[in-house]
C-alpha cells in the first residue's frame, strides 16, 4: 500500500506551484521522466506565484532611491515595501533593522565585519560553512557537536560562563541543520546567551522556508536567510535585527548610497558621512528584483499558513524516513535522536556503496535530482560518518570508485513544492538500488561520477 494513501483523509494541502514541476529529463536506461526536484535544502524551485509576480514589475524596472522619474519612483516604493514586507515575516521589533544582502552567506559575512574588534565568537562546529567561517577577524570559540538539544544549551552556558576577558560576545547557531534537518532549541539558546551578556544571530537559511520565523518571540538579535531557499530566485538575502553595531561600524561595503554626504578636504583627502539606516551596507545599485522576490515568497508562504505547510512537509518526512527505515542497508544521520524533530532535510548513507554513485544513479536511472558530499559543512558531517571531524574533505564527489564506500553522505530534501509523487519514486528507487544494484556503469569525471555513456547497460 502507497505511503500516501491516507493523505487525502488527513485533509493536507496541495503542494504550492513552483516553477519547474513539469520539466522532463533523459533517462540513460532510456526515455524520459519528470524531473523529481528533491534537493531544496540546496536551492528551491521558485515559486510560481513569485516569478508571475517579478514579470509582472518588469516592465517597470527602475534604478531606486535617487530617481526622480516616474518608474524610479515606483521601483522605490516597491523597493521599501518590501523591505516592510520581510520585517513583517520575520516578526521584527520595532527598532530592528533590515538589510538586503545576496545570500546568507553574505548575510553573516556582513555580520563578522561589524562586530566589536574586542568581540567573542561562540560557534558550533555542526554549523554550516557559511555561519562556521566568517568570524576571521574575531576571537572564535568552536563547541563540540552536541547529542541532545538540552546538551547544546549546556555546552553554550559552560562556554560563556568561562569567556575571558569579559567583553561582547556573539553567538552564532543554525535553526535546522542542512545537513540532519533537526532544529535546534533557538529560544532556549539565545536566553542562555543573554543570561551571560552576550548576542545571538540565527541562520535561518534552512529554517524560514518551513517554519515560522519571529525574531521577537525567539529572542534572538539578528536573523539570516536566503532568498532561493526561500523559493525565490538567486542573487538576494536579508540581515535583520539590532541596528547599533550595524550603525556604529564603517560600511560593509564603500560607495554610492551607503554615503549621505561627501565633501574634499582643504589637504586634499575625503570627508564622508555614511548613512545611519540600513542604505548604510546596502551600497551600490540594490538588486531590486531579488528584493521584491523575497518578499513576495513571505506573503506566499504567509498566505498558505504554516500550519498547512508544516502539517504536509511533516507527512512526506514520515513517508521519507518510513521507507528508509525499511533498508537495513540505510543509515540515516542524526545528532538529536530519531525523535528529534526536523524539517524536510534528510540525510543518508548506504552501506557498500559510494554516496556519489548512489546519487549519480538516482539521477541517471530515476530522474531523481539529490545532493551528496559533506553539504558545506565537513566537520559535521566526519562526526555523523565517525571519522576525524578535523579530517579534511571535499563538497563534491571524492576521489573514490563506484561501489567503494566514501566518507560523504546522501542528502534528500524537500519543501512546500514537493508532490507526493517525488518522494514515491525516491522511496522505491532506494529500495530498487539497493536490492538489484545500478543498471548502468558509472565513472569519476571532473571530481563528480556520471554514467559512463561508452558503457553498456548492464
Amino acid at each position: 500500500m502507497s505511503v500516501f494513501t491516507a493523505a487525502a483523509d488527513q485533509s493536507l494541502c496541495a503542494p504550492l506551484p513552483v516553477l519547474g514541476k513539469d520539466v522532463t529529463v533523459p533517462l540513460v536506461t532510456g526515455g524520459e521522466v519528470t524531473y523529481a526536484a528533491l534537493d531544496y535544502a540546496a536551492s528551491a524551485p521558485a515559486l510560481q506565484r513569485v516569478w508571475d509576480d517579478v514579470a509582472a514589475y518588469a516592465p517597470y524596472y527602475g534604478s531606486v532611491h535617487r530617481g526622480a522619474g516616474y518608474l524610479s519612483q515606483l521601483s522605490t516604493d516597491l523597493f521599501e515595501n518590501s523591505r516592510a514586507t520581510v520585517a513583517e515575516f520575520l516578526g521584527c521589533r520595532a527598532d530592528d533593522q533590515v538589510i538586503f544582502t545576496r545570500s546568507t552567506t553574505d548575510s553573516l559575512n556582513l555580520l563578522a565585519a561589524v562586530v566589536p574588534a574586542d568581540c567573542q565568537v561562540f560557534v558550533y562546529e555542526t554549523e554550516h560553512h557559511a555561519s562556521l567561517l566568517p568570524w576571521r577577524d574575531a576571537r572564535v570559540t568552536y563547541l563540540n557537536a552536541p547529542r541532545t538539544p538540552a546538551q547544546a544549551v549546556e555546552t553554550l552556558e559552560r562556554a560563556l560562563a568561562d569567556r575571558e576577558p569579559y567583553g561582547p560576545a556573539l553567538v552564532c547557531v543554525t535553526g535546522a541543520s542542512n545537513v540532519t534537518g533537526e532544529l535546534w532549541p533557538v529560544k532556549e539558546l539565545a536566553a542562555a546567551a543573554h543570561a551571560h551578556g552576550a548576542r545571538i544571530v540565527l541562520d535561518a537559511a534552512q529554517l524560514a522556508p518551513h517554519h515560522p520565523v519571529d525574531i521577537a518571540e525567539l529572542d534572538v538579535d539578528w536573523v539570516a536567510f536566503s532568498g532561493h531557499k526561500l523559493y525565490a530566485p538567486f542573487g538576494s538575502g536579508v540581515l535583520a535585527g539590532r541596528s547599533d553595531w550595524l550603525q556604529q561600524a564603517e560600511p560593509y561595503l564603500a560607495g554610492g548610497g551607503a554615503s549621505r554626504k561627501v565633501a574634499r578636504r582643504t589637504d586634499g583627502g575625503v570627508d564622508v558621512e555614511w548613512h545611519s539606516t540600513a542604505a548604510r551596507h546596502e551600497a551600490g545599485s540594490p538588486n531590486v528584483i531579488g528584493v521584491y522576490s523575497i518578499a513576495s515568497a513571505c506573503k506566499a508562504l504567509t498566505e498558505a499558513g504554516f500550519d498547512n505547510l508544516v502539517a504536509r512537509e511533516q507527512h512526506l518526512v514520515g513517508a521519507v524516513r518510513a521507507g528508509l527505515a525499511g533498508v537495513p542497508e540505510v543509515k540515516v544521520l542524526s545528532l538529536f535522536g530519531d525523535e528529534a524533530p526536523r524539517v524536510g532535510v534528510i540525510s543518508f548513507v548506504v552501506e557498500g556503496w559510494n554516496s556519489s554513485h548512489f546519487a549519480a544513479a538516482l539521477s541517471a536511472e530515476y530522474g531523481i535530482g539529490v545532493r551528496d558530499g559533506l553539504f558545506c559543512a565537513h566537520p559535521l558531517v566526519r562526526t555523523l560518518l565517525g571519522s576525524d571531524p578535523q579530517e579534511v574533505g571535499e563538497c563534491g564527489a571524492p576521489e573514490a570508485e563506484p561501489g567503494e564506500r566514501s566518507l560523504n553522505a546522501i542528502r534528500v530534501s524537500f519543501g512546500a513544492g514537493t508532490p507526493d509523487e517525488h518522494i514515491e519514486r525516491f522511496v522505491r528507487a532506494v529500495k530498487e538500488l539497493v536490492s538489484k544494484g545500478a543498471q548502468w556503469k558509472y565513472r569519476t569525471e571532473d571530481g563528480r561520477c556520471v554514467p559512463d555513456r561508452g558503457a553498456a547497460q548492464l
